[in-house]
Order: structure tokens, then C-alpha cells, then sequence
């Protein structure tokens, strides 16, 4: 029995770990592209108004 908890216990880790990673990978990439982006419209804004 304390061996099924053990491996329970380690899946629900694994699994959470995996969560957390892909968003903060999701998050990390949206700022990494937007950042940029939005400073590039701001200045052809600035630009051509």
C-alpha cells in the first residue's frame, strides 16, 4: 500500500512539474514576442502620426 501512495504521489508530481513548466515556457515566450512587438507599433504609431 505504501508503495502505490509512493508512485501516486510521484505521477501527481511529475504531472504538476509538467504543468507549471509548459506555462511558465507559454508565459516566458508570450512576454519574450510581445514585448518587442508592442515597442515596434508604438513607434510606427509615433512615426507616422
Amino acid at each position: 500500500m505504501l508503495k502505490f501512495i509512493d508512485d501516486l504521489a510521484g505521477a501527481v508530481y511529475d504531472v504538476i512539474k509538467f504543468l507549471i513548466k509548459s506555462i511558465s515556457y507559454l508565459l516566458s515566450g508570450m512576454i519574450i514576442v510581445a514585448i518587442p512587438l508592442y515597442v515596434i507599433v508604438w513607434v510606427v504609431e509615433f512615426i507616422y502620426q
